[in-house]
């Protein structure tokens, strides 16, 4: 083997290892990006609701 094929296939192997970097990178993004607007669109929704306990409640119980 020339070093020349040694070096093309260390680089071939250094490219998946970033694909698979980019590809995690990516979809942690996504995730975040996902969460993010699933939390905007409850806060409307939950502003709306009536709250079911009190703080007075919550003290109660924590005492």
């Amino acid at each position: 083997m020339t070093s020349i094929e040694a070096d093309v296939r260390e680089i071939k192997e250094s490219i998946r290892e970033l694909t698979k970097k980019i590809d995690l990178l990516l979809d942690e993004r996504e995730r975040m990006a996902v969460m993010k607007l699933s939390e905007r669109s409850l806060s409307a929704f939950l502003l709306e609701e009536p709250d079911l306990y009190t703080v007075r409640d919550v003290r109660a119980v924590y005492r």
